[in-house]
């Protein structure tokens, strides 16, 4: 039963939508952050919570992408020994 959940599947056309859809998520949720702060706050102030949101966006992508891409490309050897 293991064996069945150590094989991840590929990237494929979903998980790479779903790799944009995390990032535009974040990216939304910057803008809306960047337009709701009132002019009050300083330019350079709401540009570092805008980075900020936009690097975890970056970041949380990548990892998606990496993780679905870096388990298939290594598959597990079999076994050399028979008996």
């Amino acid at each position: 039963m293991t064996m069945l959940f150590d094989i991840a599947p590929e990237i494929g056309t979903a998980g790479i939508a779903a790799v944009v859809g995390f990032f535009l998520v974040f990216a939304a949720a910057a803008y809306i952050a960047f337009r709701v702060m009132n002019r009050t706050v300083r330019m350079a102030l709401r540009m570092a919570i805008v980075a900020v949101i936009l690097l975890i966006a970056l970041a949380g992508s990548i990892y998606i992408y990496w993780s679905r891409t870096s388990s298939t490309s290594h598959p597990k050897p079999s076994p050399t020994r028979s008996r």
